[in-house]
């Protein structure tokens, strides 16, 4: 595996040598793991995605495995619970997010399929291959991670701006932007 060529991103953490290689780009259709993803992405807001790699497991305890069902009856009580668990990113307003995303999402649910197809719509279902040779080539978002970013807002989710949009896009697989030197290109 050390011989594999890697976006310049990946460290030779094995948390992140693992996600880059097994998740990071691979298409994701499965509506309770988009939720997550875009959980933590909101989370990873101002950090590093490491930080929240290494947390993942205790987001998935702390918030019922990310079932939107469970987090839409989260109260005080459930939240000042979280905001002392070193476990997690101990922040207020995304923790308060992470219920509000939980009900938007729900919401969706109710006029739309499942999230997948919702989600999916925004690249014709089909993701988008980008042939970057660095890294200083791929952006921080697009115009459509702008698009997708206010369709969310209009649909009551927060810490969904359009950077955090896009980490979401490439983290599911919407966006391959692998570098055309990466063994996962």
């Amino acid at each position: 595996m050390k011989n594999k060529n890697r976006c310049g991103w990946v460290t030779d953490d094995p948390i992140y040598i693992d996600y880059h290689d097994t998740e990071w780009g691979t298409p994701v259709y499965d509506d309770k793991k988009l939720f997550e993803f875009l959980i933590l992405e909101g989370a990873q807001a101002g950090l590093s995605w490491i930080t929240v790699l290494k947390k993942r497991e205790n987001y998935r305890e702390c918030f019922d495995h990310f079932h939107p069902e469970k987090i839409v009856h989260y109260n005080k009580r459930k939240i000042e619970s979280l905001l002392k668990n070193p476990g997690i990113i101990r922040n207020r307003l995304k923790i308060e997010s992470t219920i509000l995303n939980a009900k938007a999402y729900l919401n969706i649910l109710e006029t739309h399929n499942n999230f997948s197809d919702y989600i999916w719509k925004f690249v014709d279902g089909t993701p988008i291959k980008n042939h970057w040779k660095t890294m200083k080539e791929i952006p921080a978002s697009t115009l459509l991670s702008d698009t997708l970013s206010k369709e969310l807002k209009k649909k009551g989710f927060k810490f969904v701006g359009s950077t955090i949009c896009y980490a979401f896009m490439q983290a599911v697989g919407m966006v391959n932007d692998h570098t055309i030197d990466c063994f996962r290109y």
